[in-house]
């Protein structure tokens, strides 16, 4: 499983560190999300491939999540192959501690690539979030069954600036992998440059990949819709 890596030592110390301080503090500072509800991890559907914002990465488990969606977006646009820009419809009513940071991480993506759009729903969406608590911090995935979702945790969102921690979560969305090794620059860092790093846009490279791969993915997953595949 890969999730958002720190370089400031084990995710279980900096909770406890971060605690100490007062995670009110942390909120107000950063803007991040206090719980809204009492969600826990166990309400967001199984998951079989992961990728996020501490830990390994796990570039499987980033192609599976981007192939789900990916998947989800051809059979609706099955009909409309013609379209230059497609939208991924997302639904954010599972976590509504988050909704601005979400909607700050769509308008990043949407201003930042031209052949794909994030667009929100109340309805059934290509991929949704959730919140709640999770040991393992925040992350994307798929259940293997061509669904998709993101995760956010709420400790590791008071530890890290939490719109460049949904921003990354949904660069998996896009299809980008986790680079923990990059600088703070590299949106798909993540926590490797550590939580003093608040950069929370792709750089021109992460952008330039996401347009390829919606221009090819697509048209391959559009034309594998149509045979019936």
């Amino acid at each position: 499983m890969a999730s958002f890596r720190s370089s400031t030592g084990s995710q279980q110390t900096r909770r406890l560190l971060t605690l100490a301080l007062g995670l009110g503090l942390a909120s107000a500072a950063l803007g991040t999300a206090s719980p809204a509800s009492a969600h826990s991890a166990a309400q967001a559907p199984a998951r079989t491939a992961t990728a996020g914002y501490v830990g390994t990465a796990d570039g499987a488990g980033s192609k599976a999540f981007f192939d789900a969606v990916l998947k989800s977006v051809a059979e609706r646009q099955a009909d409309q192959p013609s379209l230059k820009v497609v939208t991924v419809y997302y639904n954010a009513s599972q976590a509504p501690s988050f909704r601005s940071q979400i909607s700050s991480a769509a308008s990043i993506w949407n201003s930042s690539v031209s052949n794909v759009k994030l667009q929100a729903t109340s309805g059934t969406g290509d991929f949704t979030y959730y919140e709640g608590n999770d040991s393992r911090g925040s992350y994307a995935s798929t259940n293997g069954h061509g669904s998709g979702y993101i995760f956010l945790d709420y400790a590791q969102n008071q530890q890290y600036d939490s719109v460049r921690v949904t921003a990354h979560e949904t660069g998996h969305v896009l299809g980008l992998p986790d680079h923990y090794s990059g600088p703070c620059s590299e949106l798909m860092s993540g926590g490797g440059p550590g939580p003093s790093c608040t950069n929370r846009y792709p750089n021109a490279t992460e952008r330039s990949r996401v347009n390829q791969l919606w221009a090819n993915g697509l048209a391959k997953a559009l034309a594998k819709v149509n045979r019936g595949g």
